[in-house]
């Protein structure tokens, strides 16, 4: 079993653990296991010992949060050397000559980049396949494992590394975290929005645990505090399994996960009812029309021409709803305001993280824009309206599918600012009901 990134760093800032070993172990198991999962679009396997050698010989090295830990970047950020693909063949390939701010915050807190993880071309869809290669669930592989943070979720639930950065633009990082049973958070937009997609896309951690999911956020957030994971005080928890506006059905064993934790959470001193936000009309519209128009205008520095099916037809839908001006603040205003009124009642709003089972793994870049889409809003009714909104929203592990072995999850949602009280709770749930950290035998 892979050692937690807590269990890394404290280690290795005692001298117990040598960051070039640690980053070794890591690389070799990649190279035995990710040629079935899939998780990698490059391993920087040269450069992560470098790395780790680096940190090693570090004068701060008793100090640092992340000392020697192995973390997987989602391929969407500049790392100096490498180039951000974003999942396509479209881009331009010129290396960043200087690290991002993800890049730059996680060496200074000493963790070690083994690699940029697998998304789908513009991060547009809940599944992470690409011409070279598909990011399958390491519960079992004939599932994806998601997206469009199925890379990071693939390698962190098969036991490749302890933690990975994703980003979240309608539930990039929750829906895998929940397909491969793992904790995954979305920040506030006030933490650590990107601007992507019109204000929707965040960035965030996925782990194994709560305490390393917190490790993690702290790190990308720059705010230090958020490591510690408070007992949270007793919390009105409000209850929904409906899917928003649409009511679309729910497997019976994603709802049940939400009773389950209720349960839990009743015992732990919270009050438990059922209650859901007053959801506008328009609310879906609105965040549909960021999710068409947010990757045409990242578009535009790629080569049309050379852009899968699927995603000249994403483009040229958003660049029509561009031109038709309905990329509207008055509707992200009045969701919101619905939002608050809900709140003002309750402290957090709990759902199941998915709507529906993930779909089977495969080569669905290759496939129509509408077969992409019609699976895709399928399974991700109850994540996307939070990012429209800017709340914080984390989605914990509560069990396994009798049918299909695959996770069931539950997700978390209050209102900004709120990243701690989340995982408060999440601890809560981990601590009455562990779960299985990763699907290495």
């Amino acid at each position: 079993m892979v050692l937690t990134a807590v269990e890394i760093a404290a280690a290795v800032r005692a001298g117990d653990l040598d960051p070039v070993q640690v980053t070794k172990e890591a690389l070799d198991r990649i190279a035995a296991a990710d040629g079935v999962v899939g998780a990698f679009r490059r391993v920087r396997a040269e450069e992560a010992l470098k790395e780790a050698a680096e940190v090693a010989a570090r004068p701060d090295l008793a100090s640092l949060p992340l000392a020697g830990v192995p973390v997987a970047v989602k391929d969407v950020t500049e790392i100096a050397g490498e180039y951000a693909s974003h999942g396509s063949l479209a881009g331009p390939t010129s290396r960043a000559e200087a690290d991002g701010v993800i890049a730059t915050r996680l060496r200074a807190a000493g963790a070690v980049l083994v690699g940029l993880t697998r998304v789908p071309e513009l991060c547009v869809w809940p599944m992470s396949d690409t011409p070279d290669g598909i990011a399958r669930n390491p519960w079992d592989p004939t599932y994806a494992s998601g997206g469009s943070s199925g890379g990071s979720a693939a390698a962190v639930a098969a036991g490749l590394v302890p933690l990975a950065h994703g980003s979240d633009g309608l539930g990039s990082i929750r829906l895998p975290a929940a397909m491969c049973g793992l904790v995954g958070l979305k920040p506030g937009a006030d933490l650590l929005a990107e601007g992507g997609w019109f204000g929707m896309s965040v960035h965030g951690p996925m782990a194994t645990t709560v305490a390393d999911t917190a490790a993690l956020l702290s790190v990308l957030a720059a705010k230090p505090g958020l490591a510690s994971v408070p007992a949270p005080a007793p919390s009105r928890i409000a209850m929904s399994t409906t899917v928003p506006l649409l009511h679309t059905p729910v497997p019976r064993e994603l709802v049940a996960a939400v009773a389950k934790a209720a349960d839990l959470l009743t015992a732990a001193g919270h009050t438990t009812t059922s209650a859901a936000p007053r959801y506008p009309k328009t609310m879906v519209l609105g965040m549909t029309a960021r999710w068409c128009a947010g990757p045409a205008v990242q578009a535009a520095d790629f080569d049309f021409t050379r852009f899968q099916r699927r995603t000249r037809a994403h483009v040229r839908a958003g660049r029509l709803i561009q031109r038709a001006g309905l990329i509207r603040d008055r509707t992200r205003d009045r969701w919101v305001s619905r939002a608050e009124e809900f709140f003002a009642e309750h402290d957090v709003l709990m759902t199941p993280t998915l709507s529906h089972w993930p779909v089977r793994a495969g080569r669905w870049h290759e496939r129509r824009w509408l077969t992409n889409v019609l699976p895709s809003t399928r399974l991700a009714g109850f994540t996307g309206q939070w990012n429209l909104a800017g709340y914080p929203a984390i989605t914990v592990p509560v069990g396994r599918s009798a049918v299909s072995g695959l996770p069931t999850s539950v997700q978390l949602i209050t209102k900004p600012g709120g990243e701690s009280l989340l995982l408060g709770l999440a601890a809560q749930l981990e601590s009455a009901n562990p779960w299985p950290r990763t699907a290495r035998k």
